[in-house]
């Protein structure tokens, strides 16, 4: 049995007063967890937006000041508590079959047609296997307005274009798919992680093409369409710059093994 325990440092340098919306909080609220922002070194008031988390997560906290240079720490350790799972509703299949900003899966219907086989899980199965052997992880190979098609051509990314680009292969087969924010117990290097998720038979379904930490480990942080849904940081008004990123995502046991192709749902 192993308890994650996940943690990120953010820092920022603040040129003119802003608001910042973070998304870097467990879906799955801690049962020893905090939060906190500070400003030069004095506290400053980081709140959770009432309504966001819920059973796709996305708790949104927002964090208002400067200038000056902003340092959000936020900690959670022991057992989480996961809403109850939810199956797949006709609007989370609709939303998840549309194409998105960075998943573009109307211009891939004739590419993605190869993996298309008679069973709708057989055809995840080839997809987030194609995506892993035709990809070359590089974390030079992207930038934030990369979508799908752009890392198809290049064939090298990392993990948000492994995710984007999985999630648009299904969508483009009419498999409704969406991406997933982490924490990731056993990534080398350490950082946020972006997964895909597939509504098959009656539930979402977890897959990694980048096949770097294993899915049974992984701690949701939030939800969406794509990347954009699911930012750890978003500049609302002001002038930022993020200076510093530190992620930890620990067990407290041996990590589970992971068979890529077997089933594997998150909290």
């Amino acid at each position: 049995m192993w308890t994650p325990g996940v943690a990120a440092t953010l820092t920022y340098d603040i040129a003119a007063p802003a608001v910042l919306a973070l998304q870097i909080a467990a879906a799955d609220r801690r049962d020893d967890e905090t939060i906190t922002a500070t400003l030069d070194g004095a506290a400053v008031g980081i709140t959770e937006v009432a309504g966001s988390g819920g059973p796709l997560g996305g708790r949104t906290h927002l964090v208002t000041g400067g200038p000056g240079r902003l340092v959000v720490a936020y900690a959670g350790n022991g057992a989480g508590r996961p809403a109850p799972a939810l199956p797949p509703t006709d609007l989370d299949r609709i939303v998840a079959t549309r194409p998105s900003r960075y998943c573009p899966s109307d211009r891939l219907g004739g590419y993605a047609a190869r993996y298309r086989r008679a069973d709708e899980l057989d055809t995840v199965r080839a997809i987030v296997a194609g995506v892993h052997e035709s990809l070359v992880y590089d974390t030079a190979a992207s930038g934030p307005t990369t979508d799908a098609i752009d890392t198809l051509l290049a064939a090298r990314g990392v993990c948000r274009d492994y995710a984007h680009l999985t999630v648009a292969l299904c969508r483009a087969v009419d498999v409704p798919a969406r991406v997933v924010a982490v924490y990731a117990p056993g990534l080398d290097p350490m950082d946020f992680h972006l997964v895909a998720e597939t509504a098959v038979g009656g539930e979402w379904l977890v897959w990694d093409a980048t096949r770097l930490a294993p899915r049974p480990s992984l701690v949701r942080i939030a939800t969406g369409r794509d990347a954009a849904d699911v930012a750890f940081g978003t500049v609302l008004a002001g002038t930022v710059e993020l200076v510093d990123l530190s992620i930890t995502a620990v067990a407290d046991g041996d990590l589970p093994a992971d068979r890529h192709e077997e089933l594997v749902r998150l909290p």
